[in-house]
């Protein structure tokens, strides 16, 4: 993974007159202390993320636990060594940090409440969770919860999706500088450079006693509904209902990957002749040369590829009207 630091905000951070915050909305079963992780570098921290954590800085009965971090890959630990002082983890940052975090939060079962930092922010997407972040912190003080469900690949969790072919040939096109200069646009740059130079690989995908063998340009396989941006998994896919959605891409030409365009963002890209479409707990994935795995826009494993969905791992914070399938 990526090293991207990860800081906890200090008082000093706030730079805001006490007098001059609006008063957060009342807030019912809120955790009395939370654990604070702010990643630094994402794209939107620099001029946002104060106003957010003086929110819930002014909430009187929360006490914000501070913790330095300068590697995302200690987020478990740090979630891990705080799991009997603290009521709440509050992770500021996108997907990747998101994911980070998640195996601390599957370990010691502590509540989740995001602050959409990142550039996709597809987890918070999902859940309904606003972007502006002063509304995002009234989420978390709100203290409406839901139990969402992981998945994971190779002992390795993810929440949105984790694929092998053309995403994780972008989560290796799409850099910081990408991202920070063109934003949610970085994508379709990215996306337009790994598709010219695209081509199709074999695969064997085996689930409940099923077994293809196929030539695919991605294989992908989602625990949310959202992913790269805004696109979705799959029409009928929910991030609490215990199942995970695969779907593999095996026209012949890259360029027919076109006529699906439009349909990635609604999901409907499954009805196409061309496209792979299965639902199951678990998936195995081999290639004949190891690949590497995508997950929520990390590359974080190779091929041969074990995927399993976690039920309700993770109780997160949402707004109380968001939609919840369950």
């Amino acid at each position: 993974m990526a090293s991207e630091p990860v800081v906890a905000l200090g008082a000093e951070a706030q730079g805001q007159d006490e007098a001059t915050k609006p008063p957060p909305p009342p807030a019912r079963g809120v955790a009395k202390r939370a654990l604070l992780l702010v990643n630094a570098n994402s794209r939107r921290a620099p001029e946002l993320m104060e106003t957010a954590v003086a929110r819930l800085r002014a909430y009187e009965d929360l006490e914000v636990v501070l913790e330095d971090c300068r590697d995302p890959d200690d987020l478990a630990d740090i979630i891990r060594a705080h799991r009997d002082d603290v009521d709440m983890v509050v992770v500021g940052g996108g997907d990747g940090t998101l994911n980070a975090a998640a195996r601390g939060l599957i370990d010691t079962g502590l509540p989740l409440g995001i602050l959409p930092l990142g550039t996709a922010n597809d987890l918070a997407r999902t859940l309904g969770i606003p972007e502006d972040l002063e509304a995002a912190a009234d989420v978390i003080l709100a203290g409406h919860v839901r139990r969402i469900d992981c998945g994971e690949v190779n002992g390795r969790p993810f929440f949105n999706v984790a694929s092998i072919g053309l995403s994780a040939e972008l989560a290796r096109g799409l850099t910081r500088d990408l991202k920070r200069r063109f934003g949610k646009l970085g994508y379709a740059v990215a996306a337009v450079q790994v598709l010219a130079r695209a081509r199709p690989f074999r695969a064997t995908i085996e689930s409940a006693g099923e077994r293809a063998r196929v030539s695919t340009f991605q294989i992908a396989v989602g625990n949310g509904r959202h992913y790269g941006g805004g696109m979705t998994v799959d029409e009928d896919a929910q991030i609490d209902d215990a199942t995970l959605h695969l779907y593999s891409l095996e026209m012949r030409r890259p360029w027919e990957l076109l006529r699906l365009a439009g349909s990635f963002r609604s999901g409907r890209h499954v009805a196409f002749e061309d496209v792979r479409s299965r639902a199951a707990a678990s998936f195995d994935v081999t290639t004949r040369k190891p690949r590497p795995v995508n997950a929520d826009g990390e590359l974080i494993t190779r091929t041969p590829a074990r995927f399993r969905v976690l039920a309700k791992a993770v109780t997160v914070m949402v707004p109380r009207d968001a939609p919840d399938p369950a």
